[in-house]
């Protein structure tokens, strides 16, 4: 029993002593793998390929030349000249040929807006009301280049305002004559809720303090002056208890520092339209009245679409 159990002590004893020597075997192997590894490989030869850059690089900034050079190192900064300044990912050189148009129209900033006829552009733009078109103008440079086209600006006259004036050339421009018309149309509107409130102090400084602004009613009488159209207004707000009316028909021409406007005015819808002629001054960078003149419309009623001023 003592020989047995000697025996197997000594034999686990050995085994033990295999067991470490094949574990550092293992080790030993493992570590020349890794080294032998085609990772290993290709680690090295970018470290080569790396210093052949630097190298050719120092060589090509010495020397000031791309392939001239007759010194023994022509050859690698020729090849690192013609060489990619970056590997290619995922392919060959193939594959970034295909992708260079897609960059370079990505810079040059082509856009659809750009490749429009000019014409689809101004129709597309005429839809567009004139805040919106403002606004576009101020987003970045191709949208202003769209939205300040005189023929678009012509268009969105034409649809605002009147057709009249197809055949008027503006010296400077259509967005200008637009504008211009705009704060003669809100002008104008002004001077109506001006009546429809009956204040005396807003019609006195709308109207432009002259010996030669005139006043015709619709009752007939001519007042000449500022003083005398100014009281014929306080005479004619004490006398009517507020009177609401529509109007019609407005057209409006502008010049350079006049303008006249023409519309009718519904009091009664039975009793027919007053036809009504504003004359305006431009004066100190306002617009202001100069002649007022309302008469009755004999011929009866027109049917014209109502101007939201």
């Amino acid at each position: 029993m003592e020989i047995a159990s000697c025996f197997a002590g000594d034999f686990s004893f050995f085994q033990f002593l295999g067991a470490i020597a094949v574990s550092g075997l293992c080790f030993v192997f493992a570590i020349f793998a890794v080294r032998l590894s085609p990772a290993s490989f290709g680690r090295k030869s970018r470290s080569v390929e790396s210093d052949g850059a630097g190298s050719g690089a120092s060589l090509r900034k010495a020397c000031s030349c791309a392939c001239s050079c007759n010194s023994s190192g022509s050859g690698l900064a020729t090849a690192t000249a013609t060489a990619p300044s970056t590997p290619y990912l995922n392919g060959g050189a193939e594959e970034m040929l295909d992708r260079a148009p897609v960059v370079s129209e990505r810079q040059t900033g082509a856009s659809m807006m750009e490749q429009l006829v000019p014409e689809i552009t101004t129709h597309a733009l005429s839809y567009l009301d004139y805040p919106s078109l403002c606004r576009l103008s101020m987003t970045n440079s191709l949208m202003r280049k769209a939205a300040n086209d005189d023929n678009a600006w012509k268009a969105l006259y034409h649809k605002d305002f009147t057709l009249e004036q197809d055949s008027v050339t503006p010296p400077n421009g259509w967005k200008a004559y637009y504008a211009a018309t705009r704060a003669i149309v809100n002008i104008n509107a002004e001077f109506f809720n001006i009546i429809r409130e009956r204040s005396i102090t807003a019609m006195s400084h709308l109207w432009f303090n002259a010996d030669y602004v005139k006043c015709v009613h619709a009752s007939g009488e001519l007042f000449t002056g500022y003083n005398a159209v100014v009281e014929s207004w306080q005479l004619a707000f004490n006398w009517d208890q507020g009177v609401d009316f529509q109007v019609r028909d407005v057209r409006a021409r502008v010049l350079t520092d006049m303008a006249w406007v023409t519309m009718k005015t519904f009091v009664d819808m039975d009793t027919g339209p007053f036809n009504v002629t504003n004359v305006y001054e431009f004066h100190n960078g306002h617009w202001f009245m100069v002649h007022h003149h309302s008469s009755v419309l004999i011929d009866g009623e027109v049917d014209q679409p109502m101007v939201n001023g």
